[in-house]
């Protein structure tokens, strides 16, 4: 008998994270303070941030190294998830400093050149990884200072470039981006980030499939009848987000990277091996196989756009779309949008993925639900004709990360009476802690060097490509399709229901 190619010890295995040089640009900003600074330090807490690392800000205030970290500090104690010590802190926050400059000063960037290479004289490490979280508007020059000033390059280790969303606009944009960063670092050191490919049930999906052979057996379209994927938001604007929101809108903001990363694990073939790009082809092989919308009617058939109009959400009024705060009066944004996707290969013929997002909903939720088909409507079957307590198998990303099976049981008595109950799997029950915040995971593995959780050039071009026919109708087009409303407070307008009820199915009730 052969012996099994795929050892136990490299399935399970991750690559050592080595300790580098940390440099953040955009540094004063939410992402910096809520996010990075403190999923850092829970990685310090946990042991598993790399003993000797550095972290410096980069951004254009003056600020003192002091005034820096009791910033972060004041920020860290409201949202670690692994609470706020003192002691903790002061040990992880003496090697964060600041660096000030404008990202276009190459004077800025030599300095910063001079103290990476006085860290190394020091004994530091000669490890760089570059994470640009400041506005889009700012990424290209700072790639090419980083080229211009030969930070891109280190001579006795490596240097690697996180890249924050949105990664362009359109497809245009993101290839020049593309260009750009290629130009600056190699693709097997750029790392373009999506933190939903960092929570942990997004990461569980493909163990779910290709390690359970009774779901990976059903998996097509021989017994899936559809596949839905919500993402919900209870917030509208707040914080003066509307001036950002109403030049992208759900289909660019969220569609185009976040759930199409998720169709694209959902769909994918089983990998060759468990390396970055054996995953990452599969997923590319998804996005290629998109049927696209390329004329107007086809747009309106498959794709629903609306704005939300004022209503009440958690039982606090709110206004209208177009009265928010930095949102133009005549705005032809979407808050809302609602697909029928097809994946025209061998696997999903005929299958629909329904995807919707939409702000000002009634809950923040974001999940996957599979929605198998119908037995013969016979015997027990035939008096659910309607198929309400289907088999239907539920991956919640957020919140409350986990794994549920809907499956028809009798209820206790002398009639066959049927009832919906769920199997339920929950991280936090099952392994007695919570998930990791997903730039935890995603920070550890651009230090580690494993790009499996980014998107690669290709996966980015592929998905704008699907999502640039679809904004050219709404845009560009002589009669594009209308707007649609939906109050504040709702689960969306009716013609997102409509676009369900025209193929017989129903969004599932969250």
């Amino acid at each position: 008998m052969e012996s099994n190619p795929f050892r136990e010890e490299d399935i399970g295995a991750r690559r050592v994270a080595e300790p580098c040089t940390l440099v953040i640009f955009g540094a004063t900003g939410d992402l910096t303070h809520r996010k990075l600074i403190p999923a850092l330090y829970n990685l310090a807490v946990d042991g598993d941030l790399p003993a000797g690392m550095k972290v410096i800000g980069f951004a254009r205030r003056e600020k003192s190294d002091e005034v820096f970290r009791d910033g972060l500090k004041e920020i860290n104690k409201q949202v670690s998830r692994q609470g706020h010590n003192d002691a903790l802190w002061d040990q992880f926050a003496q090697n964060i400093s600041y660096h000030q400059s404008t990202f276009d000063d190459p004077e800025g960037y030599k300095s910063l050149k001079k103290r990476l290479d006085e860290i190394e004289a020091d004994g530091g490490s000669p490890n760089r990884l570059f994470y640009v979280a400041s506005a889009p508007e700012f990424f290209d020059n700072i790639l090419l200072q980083l080229k211009e000033s030969g930070l891109n390059q280190a001579e006795n280790g490596w240097a690697r470039a996180v890249v924050e969303k949105p990664f362009g606009t359109d497809l245009a944009t993101a290839t020049h981006l593309n260009e750009v960063v290629n130009e600056t670092f190699h693709e097997t050191d750029t790392y373009r980030i999506d933190h939903y490919l960092g929570k942990e049930t997004a990461q569980n999906i493909m163990v779910l499939r290709f390690a359970n052979a009774i779901f990976e057996l059903l998996w097509n379209n021989r017994f899936i009848d559809h596949v839905q994927v919500t993402c919900s938001e209870p917030l509208g604007m707040e914080g003066g987000r509307g001036g950002y929101y109403d030049k992208s809108g759900a289909l660019r903001d969220m569609v185009q990277n976040h759930l199409l990363q998720l169709v694209s694990l959902i769909a994918m073939e089983p990998p060759a091996d468990l390396s970055a790009d054996g995953i990452r082809d599969e997923k590319v092989k998804v996005l290629k196989s998109l049927r696209k919308y390329e004329t107007v009617e086809a747009v309106a058939e498959n794709v629903v756009r609306a704005q939300y109009t004022s209503g009440t959400v958690g039982g606090e009024d709110v206004v209208g779309y177009r009265r928010e705060d930095r949102v133009d009066p005549g705005s032809m944004t979407e808050s809302y949008v609602a697909l029928r996707l097809m994946i025209d290969n061998w696997r999903w013929a005929g299958v629909p993925f329904y995807v919707r997002m939409g702000k000002r909903l009634p809950k923040k939720s974001t999940e996957i639900s599979v929605h198998f088909k119908e037995a013969p409507e016979v015997l027990f079957n035939a008096v659910d004709a309607d198929g309400s307590l289907g088999n239907v198998l539920v991956m919640r990303i957020q919140p409350n990360e986990g794994i549920s099976l809907g499956i028809r049981s009798k209820q206790p008595g002398p009639a066959a009476q049927l009832q919906a109950v769920k199997m339920d799997f929950q991280y936090q029950t099952a392994f007695g802690k919570g998930s990791p915040e997903a730039y935890e995971r995603l920070l550890l593995d651009a230090i580690a060097g494993d790009a499996t959780l980014f998107a690669r050039k290709d996966e980015v071009e592929e998905a704008w490509k699907f999502v640039d026919y679809i904004e050219d109708a709404w845009h560009k087009a002589a009669h594009p399709p209308r707007m649609a409303e939906y109050q504040a407070g709702s689960w969306g307008p009716v013609e997102s229901d409509d676009l369900l009820d025209r193929d017989g199915r129903k969004w599932r009730r969250m």
